[in-house]
């Protein structure tokens, strides 16, 4: 019979992490143990002669610790597993089942990587099969897919699908700690694959490189046990919901911005979900729907490994989760909240009488006031090309610029007039009618909503979009100002 050893007994064991013993009860095969390693007896036998109440035996994932087990048959048994500080017990809540969990085995080298999760009484033997049986998807490979990637990695999570239809840049390495420089220019999902195979070669990776929406959503998230959002933006957001509750797999959630962090699981034992919560986007202008909203380096590390402990509960079947809460940290304020939410029973996606049936395409554009209704007049714009043509033309024009503080300080517009859009009503007067004025922001897309609510307010002149925003802007205009970062 085989028999491993955990790492922190081998020294009563010569080092060695497994050995053959004859014998066919546990009686027999400590017999041979202490047999064959005289000094075991120190390590295994407490002054009574009774196991170390410290120590488990498993043949396989089953415990046989108590004395009275010693004298069963180990027929069929593969082998048995020397642990310290392990118990068994199955686990309550596990989103993997017993049969899947039992289809797996650890070999030895896992026993040897994982010995850290196997000393520990929640998981020992079978929440490790649990871990190993789980597939998972990640949906984003960025500031917070980082951790919650190379943690499920590290955990040894046997599945892993990573969905990001993005590539690396030199603006991600600040947070985004999975890509390296030599990852410029690679696709995300790509990067996170070759950490995942850097971390754990056993482990079954799958790299999307591509968009998630709501013709793939089903398809691609459809056969797995969880799904982690780990996205930046409110459309992504609400077709991953949509995905998970449809199909029924658990969602783990989180945002970040600035310095403050959100963590709920969604979808989990007639839990809430997302639209529970929140049933649309928030109103323009509110919060950052339109703009990306900087982060400090460590916040999405903070989150993001909050979310893979939520993930690795909810698998092992463990603790108290955030099913029906939100967590909300504050790092600047050095503070957290858990709120209690409840599921709501008119919900459209998951309530007593859904109207959601499949996955939608909500037009969160048009939401955002980004889209020009039927009796709007479209909105017009420049190119980036040809509005550095008309500023060196000496056409004159108002260039205002919407955009956030930290984006301005990042890269600034020469002679720009900077007017938040909430105050452009009020403002308006700053503004000739008789002059074109150009609309800035980062992507070219609150600019458009500035030029709705301007209109709104009643503003005659003639306004213009730039089109893709200072992000398409910044390597035409700046390049001849000798760099504006």
């Amino acid at each position: 019979m085989k028999v491993v050893i955990s790492a922190t007994l081998r020294s009563f064991f010569n080092r060695e992490s497994e050995t053959e013993i004859e014998g066919n009860t546990i009686t027999e095969i400590l017999n041979g143990l202490t047999t064959k390693y005289p000094d075991s007896k120190k390590g295994l036998y407490d002054e009574h002669g009774e196991i170390r109440r410290f120590i488990r035996i498993f043949a396989d994932d089953d415990d046989r610790t108590d004395k009275k087990r010693h004298s069963e048959s180990l027929s069929g048994v593969k082998e048995v597993l020397i642990l310290p500080l392990v118990a068994g017990g199955s686990p309550e809540g596990s989103i993997i089942s017993d049969e899947r969990r039992k289809e797996v085995t650890l070999d030895d080298k896992e026993v040897e990587q994982f010995n850290k999760h196997l000393l520990l009484r929640e998981i020992s033997v079978k929440g490790q099969k649990r871990i190993k049986a789980a597939k998972v998807v990640i949906v984003g490979a960025g500031a917070l897919g980082s951790p919650v990637i190379q943690y499920l990695a590290a955990a040894g999570v046997g599945t892993i699908k990573v969905i990001d239809h993005d590539f690396v840049a030199v603006s991600n390495l600040q947070n985004q700690v999975i890509h390296s420089s030599r990852d410029i220019k690679r696709p995300k999902a790509a990067s996170a694959k070759d950490t995942i195979r850097g971390i754990n070669r056993n482990i079954e990776v799958i790299a999307e490189n591509q968009m998630l929406t709501a013709e793939n959503a089903i398809s691609l998230l459809e056969g797995f046990d969880l799904v982690i959002d780990c996205t930046d933006n409110y459309k992504a957001r609400y077709l991953i919901n949509d995905a998970c509750i449809l199909l029924g797999i658990p969602l783990v959630f989180a945002s970040i911005y600035q310095y403050e962090g959100m963590v709920g699981i969604f979808g989990y034992e007639d839990g809430p979900c997302l639209r529970c919560v929140f049933p649309e986007p928030p109103a323009p202008g509110l919060v950052p729907t339109c703009a990306e909203g900087g982060t400090i380096s460590p916040l999405g590390g903070i989150i993001g490994s909050i979310q893979a402990n939520e993930a690795l509960k909810l698998i092992i079947g463990i603790g108290e989760h955030l099913s029906g809460k939100l967590l909300k940290v504050d790092t600047l304020g050095l503070n957290s909240h858990i709120l209690k939410i409840k599921k709501d029973c008119n919900c459209p996606l998951c309530g007593d009488k859904p109207t959601i049936t499949d996955v939608i395409d909500f037009d969160y554009e048009e939401f955002c006031g980004l889209n020009t209704g039927e009796d709007e007049i479209p909105v017009e714009g420049f190119t980036p090309e040809e509005l550095a043509h008309k500023i060196e033309s000496g056409e004159h024009l108002t260039i205002v610029d919407v955009r956030e503080p930290h984006e301005r300080a990042i890269i600034k517009f020469p002679d720009a007039l900077v007017i938040p859009i909430g105050q452009l009503a009020r403002r308006q007067k700053e503004l000739n009618p008789q002059i074109d004025t150009v609309f800035i922001c980062k992507e070219g897309k609150r600019s458009i909503l500035a030029i709705n609510t301007l209109r709104e307010a009643g503003y005659k002149g003639a306004m213009y979009n730039l089109k893709g925003g200072m992000d398409a802007m910044k390597d035409i205009i700046f390049s001849n100002e000798g760099g504006g970062l």
